[in-house]
C-alpha cells in the first residue's frame, strides 16, 4: 500500500479499543486523587515545618497560618474521596511526611523569604498540574465527566495560584539564591508527582 492510499482519520473515528499500556477512565481518575492527595498531605507538612521554626509571633505567621488552613482544608476532602471511592494511597505517605516537614523547616530556617519561595515553587508546580488534570478531564466523552472532581479541582487550583500570588508579594523572588532554591524545590515536585502516581 502507497502512503497515498492511506485514509486520513476523521474527528468522528474512534479506536475500536484502548492501545495496550492504555489506562481507562477510572484508573486515571484514581491516579488523580491518589496525587493530589498526596501533594495536598505534602503541603500541609511544609506549612507545619515553616510554622515550627518561624513561630506564631512572627510577622508572616497569620499568611502562614492562612495558607496552612486552606491546604487542611484541600487535605481533608481528597482523604474523604480516597475513602469514597476506595482509592489506594500512594505507599510513600510516611518519606513525604517527614521530607514535607524537613524542607518546611529548613527554608524557615534559611529565613522568611527562603520560606515565601518554598512556597512560590510549590505553588508553580501545583497550578500546572491542576490545569493539566482540569484539561484531561475536560477533554473526556461526556459519560466519562467528572464534574464534582473538576469542580474540586478549579477551587483547589485558585486557592493554590492565591498562595503563590502571597509568596511573591512577601519576597520570594529576593530569597538568596532564589534561582537554584526555586528550581531545586520545583525538581523535588515533579519528581513526588511523577512517583505519586504510581507508588
Amino acid at each position: 500500500m502507497t502512503e497515498t492510499q492511506y485514509k486520513p482519520v476523521t474527528e468522528k473515528q474512534k479506536p475500536a479499543r484502548p492501545l495496550p499500556g492504555n489506562r481507562n477512565y477510572m484508573q486515571e481518575t484514581e491516579r488523580m486523587i491518589r496525587v493530589d492527595h498526596a501533594g495536598e498531605f505534602g503541603a500541609v507538612r511544609i506549612y507545619a515545618g515553616q510554622r515550627a521554626i518561624l513561630g506564631d509571633r512572627h510577622p508572616r505567621s497569620g499568611l502562614i497560618q492562612h495558607m496552612y488552613e486552606q491546604e487542611e482544608v484541600h487535605l481533608d476532602r481528597f482523604n474523604k474521596l480516597i475513602h469514597e471511592r476506595g482509592v489506594r494511597p500512594t505507599a510513600m505517605a510516611p518519606f513525604w511526611h517527614v521530607a514535607g516537614y524537613a524542607l518546611g523547616a529548613a527554608t524557615a530556617f534559611m529565613g522568611e523569604k527562603a520560606a515565601m519561595a518554598c512556597t512560590a515553587a510549590v505553588e508553580e508546580v501545583i497550578d500546572e498540574h491542576y490545569q493539566e488534570q482540569l484539561d484531561a478531564l475536560r477533554a473526556r466523552d461526556e459519560s466519562a465527566r467528572e464534574p464534582e472532581l473538576e469542580k474540586t479541582i478549579e477551587t483547589f487550583q485558585a486557592e493554590e495560584v492565591e498562595h503563590l500570588e502571597i509568596a511573591k508579594a512577601h519576597g520570594a523572588e529576593e530569597a538568596t539564591g532564589y534561582p537554584v532554591l526555586s528550581g531545586f524545590i520545583k525538581a523535588g515536585c515533579r519528581a513526588a508527582i511523577w512517583i505519586s502516581k504510581r507508588v
